[in-house]
């Protein structure tokens, strides 16, 4: 008979798991308070092992997926993930105070409790635990996770940050040409697979950090400039934000706008859901938080590694918590009444001309 998988240690299928090395806990603070946060959320969260990725010397780290909220696939659905880019600690540090404000809260709102029942939450905090162990952008096996689908770039990519084959030894690795995808992609994809794609309406929120003055919210293509299917829907939920945080500071764009890439992850989860099925709605957007603002604030993180990426004064990581959880509240909030927003008919078609207007215009299509 096979053994069954305690509760809270439960893989999804089809996700490569380390072999000959044992699970532990080390001293990475972000999964120590991942694992308090489960604990104080008890019976209302389930938590799920999705792989185990070796950090060396023979020790594993877990990559989990929390859940909570009602799991009638006819809801939509939000996911929230970080720690992509282990170097960028700030965005799983933004996703763990979402899901803490989330746990912090079921005791006494009843409010929430309501958008529960009307919506389904899940969380993956840290999907690259190894460099975060490491302190590297990249995985222990020194690929970018943002690099490693397969996807590749119908224009000239910019050299290196566009994402390279050439060695694991320099940044943006993509991986080697015809291999599978890095175990912690495939697990991010896996859990997107079944918790969000299964939905008629869903959004995912991946948080980074580490480009310019402005925070700023991309959404696909990263390897075409041609615009999205959903472009109105996207060119929507900018408008909804605008209403609802008038004096908001995000830039909203394709992060085409910017830079082509190789490898981008969303692209690929975007792609394989307009073709699965196309009358549902995914909407992926990826934080982009400016640590270049940072960094100007405070010219000596130049300095440390991680302070290229990171604030690393108290008090401005405390802004930048309130700050961005407040608008992760704002996205669950839109996903959760969905139906009210999303554009129709002439509604629809002025979004997608409005939208061409403000971020495509002069772009061959």
């Amino acid at each position: 008979m096979k053994k069954a998988v305690p509760a809270g240690r439960r893989r999804y299928p089809g996700v490569p798991v380390a072999g000959l090395c044992r699970v532990t806990s080390p001293e990475l603070a972000e999964l120590a308070e991942l694992q308090r946060i489960v604990e104080q959320g008890g019976a209302h969260l389930q938590q799920r092992v999705v792989c185990e990725v070796s950090v060396g010397d023979g020790l594993c780290l877990p990559v989990h997926a929390i859940t909570l909220g009602n799991p009638d696939p006819a809801l939509p659905a939000v996911g929230f993930f970080g720690g992509v880019h282990g170097l960028e600690r700030i965005g799983a540090e933004v996703v763990l105070a979402c899901l803490r404000s989330v746990v912090n809260r079921l005791s006494w709102d009843v409010l929430l409790h309501r958008q529960l029942d009307m919506l389904r939450l899940v969380f993956m905090p840290l999907v690259n635990p190894g460099g975060l162990w490491r302190g590297t952008r990249a995985n222990p096996q020194g690929v970018d996770l943002m690099r490693n689908a397969p996807v590749d770039a119908d224009d000239r990519a910019p050299f290196l940050v566009g994402g390279q084959r050439l060695s694991a030894g320099l940044p943006w690795y993509r991986g080697a040409l015809g291999a599978a995808m890095e175990a912690e992609s495939q697990a991010l994809c896996c859990v997107v697979q079944e918790e969000l794609l299964t939905r008629r309406f869903s959004v995912a929120v991946d948080c980074h950090s580490g480009f310019g003055l402005h925070d700023r919210i991309w959404f696909p293509y990263a390897h075409t400039a041609r615009p999205i299917p959903h472009l109105a829907e996207m060119h929507a939920l900018n408008a909804l934000l605008d209403q609802a945080h008038t004096h908001h500071r995000y830039v909203f764009e394709p992060q085409s706008r910017q830079y082509l890439a190789h490898g981008d992850l969303w692209d690929h989860l975007y792609l394989r859901a307009s073709e699965q099925h196309s009358e549902r709605v995914f909407l992926p957007l990826t934080l982009e938080m400016g640590s270049w603002l940072w960094v100007k604030k405070n010219p000596r993180q130049l300095f440390t590694r991680h302070g290229l990426f990171n604030p690393l004064i108290q008090h401005r990581q405390q802004r930048v918590l309130r700050r961005h959880v407040a608008w992760l509240d704002f996205i669950a909030r839109a996903a959760c009444g969905h139906a009210a927003w999303l554009p129709q008919g002439t509604a629809r078609e002025q979004h997608q001309e409005q939208a061409l207007a403000r971020w495509y215009r002069g772009v061959r299509r």
